[in-house]
């Protein structure tokens, strides 16, 4: 345990960490709108400007087996969603579908299963616009579907040391192993996840019933480009300079000449397109029917000249089976970097490893994958490690525990349910991955003086427990924001899932899910 710091130390370190919380959680505050990330470097910066921590300080205290583990599975990640691993997750949602109530039993378990393997906030990402679509089809309400698939994705990253960034944390602090991890909370995972749909169920069940939603009419099907006549008459099409030229596709080749054809009959109709103004209407309908008899005997002779040579199809084939080929690496070597972890190999190590293996096979330049990368999100864990490394060095979180530390033993269940308010609490107010890092060590050294599987519970309660409290509010989780701004921002499909809609349901669900997970986590 730490001792209280001097009180000037004590006061400019919870200074600079209420700076950074501010920013973490309101990170477009009108006083100084610049965000999460640069929130967390501020909040460091600022430890190392009022001495709270010396430079060297700073810079230890700055985890990197976290960081690049966190590296490696974004990577991953990437090259995943390049394979088309969620195109396929999508479909799976709608494949012999039987309504609205299997449909959102479907997207718990398939986001709580990805989200367990590649992240939740990727899982969220690339799924929200899938279930708005899906939803659409259906004429169902989007609503109870955006809220399964935020809800489960928390829940099932939580059985595994990949499925989210305090995950991460937790794994790499305890030495736990993947295994240990996966079996120590998958049985409470599962149980939540059955419990998170039947809640759902209860709550809209009506609306899961018929089509009793009513959507806007908006034309949801892929619209051509409207070009205006004098752009028409003043621009020539060029296949050269086109963007997607129809021979690039993998269609067959009577669909690659037949468009081919398309575009020569149009150049020559706009070469030989008619001056409007003034001009006889009749002899307009003569030229139009005397050019539209040339433009089909042409494209006949495209055809017929196509099928003299019996030109194969290789190229589109090669390119179907390179594409396979391909996807079955990722997935290879996905695989690989899974068993890896279950082994017990550096998971770190494991992840980067899994990443530039992708990147040597793909055989090219890597730069538009590695762009993809939120490396703004390891900059505010850069900056995270720093300022709560100085808050935790002021003393005041050992104090807090030390006040509650008597309430809190793992080995009863009352101690144990206050000590999952008291991390559902922080990880509402203080965020899950701070309260990871403030309570974490103090945590599990109070439990290791009773026993060491007591050590490991601990470790596994806390991820548990600051996992599944993302899905309390909105503003809970990284996963709830992504799943709200990407159904607002969808273009076809635009929903807007309120603060409050998402309270009344998370709030109960949460405390629920939370309490009877906490009887089914295990440990060897």
């Amino acid at each position: 345990m730490l001792a209280m710091e001097p009180t000037t130390k004590v006061v400019l370190g919870s200074i600079a960490f209420g700076i950074f919380w501010v920013l973490a959680v309101f990170p477009a505050v009108p006083f100084l709108p610049i965000g999460r990330t640069a929130g967390s470097l501020l909040g460091a910066m600022l430890m190392v400007l009022l001495r709270v921590l010396s430079a060297d300080e700073a810079y230890a205290s700055i985890d990197l087996p976290i960081l690049g583990l966190l590296f490696g599975t974004m990577v991953v990640s990437v090259y995943l969603e390049r394979a088309d691993m969620f195109k396929y997750l999508g479909k799976l949602l709608s494949w012999k579908s039987q309504g609205g109530k299997d449909l959102l039993c479907r997207i718990c378990l398939v986001s709580a299963v990805a989200s367990a393997l590649f992240t939740n906030d990727t899982c969220c990402v690339v799924l929200t616009e899938f279930i708005l679509k899906i939803a659409r089809q259906n004429n169902l309400p989007p609503k109870p579907f955006l809220l399964a698939l935020a809800s489960s994705a928390n829940i099932g990253s939580a059985a595994t040391p990949i499925g989210n960034p305090q995950n991460l944390v937790i794994a790499v602090q305890s030495k736990i192993s993947f295994g240990d991890f996966l079996f120590g909370i998958l049985p409470a995972m599962l149980i939540g996840i059955i419990i998170n749909a039947g809640i759902l169920l209860c709550y809209f069940w009506g609306d899961l019933s018929g089509d009793k939603y009513h959507y806007k009419e908006v034309d949801i099907s892929p619209q051509p480009e409207v070009v205006e006549e004098e752009d028409v008459t003043g621009h020539r099409f060029s296949p050269a300079t086109m963007s997607h030229h129809p021979c690039s596709s993998s269609g067959s080749l009577m669909d690659c000449i037949s468009s081919t054809c398309i575009l020569a009959n149009e150049q020559e109709d706009i070469d030989h397109r008619p001056v409007y103004g003034g001009h006889d209407e009749s002899k307009e309908g003569t030229g139009l029917v005397k050019r539209n008899v040339k433009s089909s005997s042409r494209l006949v002779n495209c055809t017929n000249e196509a099928s003299f040579h019996h030109i194969p199809d290789e190229e589109a084939t090669m390119e179907r089976w390179q594409r396979l080929l391909w996807n079955g690496c990722v997935y290879a070597v996905t695989l690989g970097m899974l068993i890896a972890l279950c082994a017990g190999l550096n998971m770190s190590w494991s992840a980067i490893t899994a990443a530039l293996a992708l990147i040597v096979l793909d055989f090219k330049d890597a730069g538009p994958c590695l762009e993809k990368v939120s490396y703004g999100l390891l900059l505010f864990f850069c900056g995270m490690f720093v300022t709560v490394d100085g808050f935790n060095k002021t003393g005041v979180p050992s104090a807090f525990w030390d006040f509650m530390e008597p309430y809190s033993q793992i080995n009863t269940f009352s101690g144990m349910l206050i000590l999952a308010f008291v991390i559902l609490f922080l990880s509402n107010v203080a965020s899950n991955v701070p309260t990871v890092l403030l309570l974490g060590a103090q945590v599990a050294a109070s439990a290791a003086q009773i026993s060491p599987a007591e050590e490991t519970r601990a470790w596994l309660l806390l991820a548990w427990v600051s996992t599944v409290a993302g899905n309390l509010s909105l503003l809970g989780s990284a996963a709830n924001l992504i799943v709200c701004e990407q159904a607002r921002r969808s273009v076809h499909y635009g929903y807007n899932l309120s603060f409050l809609s998402h309270l009344i349901f998370g709030l109960p669900s949460t405390v629920i899910i939370t309490i009877i997970g906490l009887f089914f986590i295990r440990t060897n």
